[in-house]
C-alpha cells in the first residue's frame, strides 16, 4: 500500500489532495496503484491511500477515489455507510455514491438485462441450495454444470462450479446468492476485461484461468494479458456505459462469448476494480488525465 506522507512531498501546501480509499491489509495483493501516483502528482494532485475504516475527517481531501477496498463485501453496510459520510462531507467521491450503491449487489445485472445488454443468463433463487433445485436450475438453464455465487462478493469468494449438490452449498443459505450456468468459453478462451476512464476505452486484457480451475483471478493462479479489442468487443463495451445514467471515472466491462461467439456480460465494475495499468503504458497517465479533467484545480 501506498502512503505519500506531507512531510516529503515539496510544495504541497499548493497542491490539492486526494485519497485512495483502500482497506487495512493488501499484503499478498498484486497492485498497480501507485503508476498513477506520479502522474497526478505532476498535475497538481497530492495522493494518500487510507483505509476505509479509518476515522478521519474525509473533508481534508478533495476527491476520494475508492480503489482497493477489497474487504467491503464482508461488511458492505458499514462500507456503504462510509461511502455515505463522505460524499456527505462535501468531498468529490468517485464513482458516485449513487453508482456504488446500484453496482454493489450483482441483480444490476436483470436492469442492465432490461435494458437490451446481452447478459449470462442468471437466476435469483428466492429458495435454499438444496439437491432438487440443483435440478431445476440446470433444467431451467439448459446446463450440466452451474456456477453459485453471493450478490455481494469479490475475488470469487464462496463461488462454486457444481454439477450436483454438495455440503459445501449449504454456506450460500441464508443470504442472497445467484445461479448462472458455466460459460465453457471461460475454459477454451478466457474471459475478457475493457477499462473505460470517464467514458473513453483505455486498455483490455484477457484473463484465462489454470489448468483445472474456472476462477480467471491471479488469487487462484489465473493468468492475464493484454490484447486489442476488435470492433465488436469495443462496442459491446461501450454499450454497456451507455446504459448508466451517469458516466462514472472508471469502469471495468468484464465479458465472455457465449456458443454463438456473442460477447456477453459477465460483470460490470464500478467499485473497486484492478485496473491492471501495468498492461498498457499510457493506463495511468490516461487514469490520471481524465481524474484531473472531471477535477479541475
Amino acid at each position: 500500500m501506498i502512503l505519500v506522507t506531507c512531510s516529503v512531498v515539496p510544495g504541497l501546501s499548493s497542491m490539492k489532495k486526494v485519497c485512495f480509499l483502500s482497506t487495512d491489509n493488501l499484503e499478498g495483493y498484486e497492485i498497480d496503484d501507485d503508476l498513477a501516483i506520479g502522474p497526478l502528482h505532476d498535475r497538481g494532485w497530492h495522493v494518500e491511500t487510507v483505509p476505509w475504516k479509518e476515522k478521519i475527517d474525509w473533508a481534508e481531501f478533495d476527491a476520494v477515489v475508492i480503489r482497493t477496498p477489497w474487504d467491503y463485501h464482508h461488511t458492505p453496510g458499514q462500507f456503504i455507510a462510509t461511502l455515505e459520510t463522505i460524499a456527505g462531507s462535501g468531498v468529490t467521491l468517485e464513482n458516485s455514491i449513487e453508482l456504488v450503491k446500484w453496482n454493489i449487489e450483482k441483480t444490476y445485472l436483470r436492469s442492465l438485462e432490461a435494458r437490451g445488454v446481452r447478459t449470462v443468463p442468471t437466476i435469483y433463487p428466492q429458495s435454499v441450495v438444496e439437491p432438487k433445485a440443483i435440478r431445476q436450475w440446470k433444467d431451467r438453464l439448459q446446463t450440466e454444470e452451474l456456477v453459485l455465487k453471493p450478490t455481494i462478493s469479490a475475488t470469487a469468494g464462496n463461488t462454486f462450479l457444481v454439477s450436483e449438490f454438495t455440503d459445501e452449498l449449504k454456506v450460500l443459505n441464508g443470504s442472497r446468492f445467484m445461479v448462472q450456468p458455466f460459460m465453457e468459453s471461460i475454459g477454451t478462451e478466457g474471459e475478457f476485461s475493457l477499462f473505460f476512464f470517464d467514458g473513453e476505452f483505455s486498455h483490455a486484457i484477457l484473463k484465462t484461468p489454470k489448468k483445472g480451475d474456472f476462477r480467471v483471478q491471479e488469487d487462484f493462479g489465473g493468468q492475464n494479458k493484454s490484447i486489442e479489442p476488435d470492433d465488436e468487443m469495443l462496442g459491446f463495451g461501450c454499450g454497456v456505459l451507455k446504459e448508466l445514467p451517469e458516466t462514472p471515472l472508471y469502469a471495468r466491462v468484464d465479458f465472455v462469448h457465449d456458443n454463438k461467439n456473442k460477447p456477453v456480460l459477465m460483470e460490470l465494475e464500478l467499485i473497486e476494480p484492478a485496473l491492471y495499468f501495468r498492461y498498457d503504458e499510457e493506463a495511468a497517465e490516461s487514469f490520471a488525465r481524465k481524474f484531473c479533467e472531471r477535477n479541475e484545480l
